[in-house]
C-alpha cells in the first residue's frame, strides 16, 4: 500500500526516446491522442476495468515520443465506488437503457429486486403525510420518486429518506429532463440506500421497478499522476501545464464514458505543448502534469500540491487545460489571486491574434485542477471552452470521438504559447 510513503515523490523514470520533429501546432497529433484516449480500450479512463492505468501508460509513451527529457509517475491512492457489472432496470416490465434512461449516483450501493413506487406530490407537498404514507405496509420497501430540483428544495426531508433509521423506503429515484449525467466526485463513500436518476418520461405513472445493478468499492486504489519535463536554459523557476486524464469509467459492462472533451482534449493539448517545447527549447523548465483522480474530487492535483516535484514558489505561471474540445467563440477562464495580473496580457494576446471573440472571466471555483494551486498562492489560469456544441454531451456516454470538436485547439495553443513568450519578455 502507499499510505506510508515518506518521500516527496516515488517516481518511475522512463527511458527517453528520440524527438520526433513537430511544428508549432500539431493538429494530427492532437486528434490522435483524443481519439485513442476516448476509445473503447480505455473504458472511460476509470477504475473498475483499469482504464485509468492503460491511459497513464499511453500518456507516458506519448510524452517520450514528444521528446520529454524526463517522464515519471507519481503514485497515490484513492477510495472509489464503481459499477463494473450488471446495470439493468425495468419499469413496469419495460427495459431502460443504462446511461441514457437511468444511472446511479456515484455513492450508491448496488440493488437487486422488484420494488413498488411512491410518487411525491409536489403540488401539495406535506412531509408529515409522506412519512406516514411510507410507514404503511403497502409502501414499505418502496422507491420514492421525485423531481430532482424539487427534492433539492426539500433536502432535509430527503436526507431523512436516505437514513434507514428514519424511513423504510428502499431507495430514492430522482427524475431528470435533460441528458442524464454521471459523476464520481463523491464516490469515496457508499451510502446505505441507492439513489437512482431516471429520465422523467421513462417512469411517469409507473407502478413498480426491477433493478439488478452491481457495485464494487475499491479501497486504496493505486493510480498515478503522469509528469513530464522539458528542461529549459534556466532551472530557478518554471512553467507548469496541467490537465486531468481520468474520467468516469463505466456504468455497467456495456456503457463507458469516453470523455473525448472531458478531458482527452486537455490531455492531448499537453502532449502537443510538450512536443512544441521539446523542439523549441524554452528559457525556463516546463512541467506537464497529467492528473488522475480529477473527476473524483481533484484527488491527483490535491496530492501533487502536498508532494510537489518542484517547489510551488518556483512556478512562474500555471496553465490548467480542461475541456477545450468545443467551438464556443468565447473562451472561459478563471484566475488565482496571484495570477490575476496576467488577465490583461491574455486579453492582449487574444485580441492581437484574433483567437476568440472574447475571454469570459469567472470567479475562482473548486471545479478543476488549478484550484489546489490557486489557494496556495500559485499564479495560475484555467482555460475551458464551455457551452459550445459539445457541451450537451458533458458527463454522458455521447462525449465520444464521434462528437469530438477540434475548433478551439489551435487558438488555445497559440494563446498559451504566445502568453508565455510575452511573460518572459516582461
Amino acid at each position: 500500500m502507499l499510505k506510508n510513503l515518506s518521500t516527496i515523490l516515488c517516481a518511475v523514470v522512463l527511458t527517453v526516446l528520440p524527438v520526433t520533429p513537430l511544428g508549432a501546432q500539431d493538429l494530427p497529433l492532437y486528434k490522435k491522442v483524443v481519439k485513442v484516449l476516448s476509445s473503447k480500450k480505455f473504458q472511460g479512463r476509470g477504475y473498475a476495468h483499469d482504464g485509468v492505468r492503460r491511459a497513464e501508460k499511453f500518456l507516458a509513451q506519448e510524452y517520450r515520443r514528444a521528446g520529454a527529457d524526463t517522464v515519471m509517475l507519481q503514485p497515490f491512492t484513492l477510495d472509489i465506488n464503481t459499477f463494473p457489472g450488471k446495470a439493468e432496470m425495468s419499469v413496469d416490465g419495460r427495459k431502460l437503457k443504462a446511461g441514457r434512461d437511468f444511472t446511479f449516483r456515484e455513492y450508491a450501493p448496488g440493488a437487486k429486486g422488484e420494488y413498488p413506487l411512491y410518487f411525491i406530490d409536489t403540488l401539495n407537498y406535506d412531509s408529515q403525510k409522506i412519512f406516514a404514507d411510507l410507514a404503511r405496509e403497502e409502501n414499505r420497501g418502496a422507491y420514492v420518486v421525485c423531481d430532482f430540483w424539487y427534492s433539492y428544495k426539500q433536502r432535509k426531508d430527503f436526507q431523512r429518506l436516505q437514513n434507514p433509521d428514519s424511513c423504510s423506503n428502499a431507495g430514492i429515484i430522482y427524475t431528470w429532463r435533460e441528458p442524464l449525467k454521471f459523476y464520481k466526485a463523491y464516490g469515496e463513500r457508499v451510502m446505505q440506500k441507492p439513489n437512482v436518476w431516471v429520465m422523467a418520461d421513462c417512469i411517469e405513472g409507473a407502478k413498480s421497478i426491477r433493478l439488478n445493478v452491481e457495485q464494487k468499492f475499491y479501497k486504496d486504489y493505486a493510480t498515478n499522476n503522469v509528469i513530464a519535463k522539458i528542461s529549459g536554459q534556466r532551472h530557478d523557476s518554471c512553467y507548469v501545464f496541467t490537465a486531468h486524464y481520468d474520467h468516469l469509467g463505466n456504468f455497467g459492462k456495456k456503457v463507458f464514458y469516453a470523455g473525448a472533451n472531458d478531458n482527452a482534449s486537455g490531455s492531448a493539448m499537453l502532449v502537443t505543448l510538450a512536443a512544441h517545447y521539446a523542439q523549441h527549447r524554452p528559457e525556463f523548465d516546463m512541467y506537464f502534469l497529467a492528473f488522475s483522480g480529477e473527476d473524483a474530487y481533484l484527488r491527483g492535483s490535491r496530492w501533487f500540491v502536498e508532494h510537489p516535484v518542484v517547489p510551488l514558489s518556483q512556478i512562474r505561471y500555471l496553465f490548467n487545460i480542461d475541456m477545450v474540445g468545443d467551438n464556443n467563440p468565447a473562451l472561459y477562464c478563471e484566475m488565482s489571486d496571484a495570477g490575476a495580473w496576467a488577465f490583461s496580457l491574455f486579453e492582449d494576446v487574444n485580441r492581437s491574434g484574433g483567437l476568440f471573440q472574447s475571454l469570459k472571466r469567472g470567479e475562482l471555483a473548486e471545479k478543476s485542477d488549478h484550484y489546489p494551486f490557486a489557494v496556495r498562492g500559485v499564479p495560475c489560469v484555467f482555460f475551458e471552452n464551455e457551452e459550445g456544441d459539445a457541451f450537451p454531451w458533458y458527463h454522458t456516454p455521447q462525449d465520444n470521438w464521434q462528437h469530438a470538436i477540434h475548433t478551439s485547439y489551435e487558438p488555445v495553443f497559440r494563446l498559451v504559447t504566445e502568453s508565455i513568450r510575452k511573460i518572459d519578455a516582461k
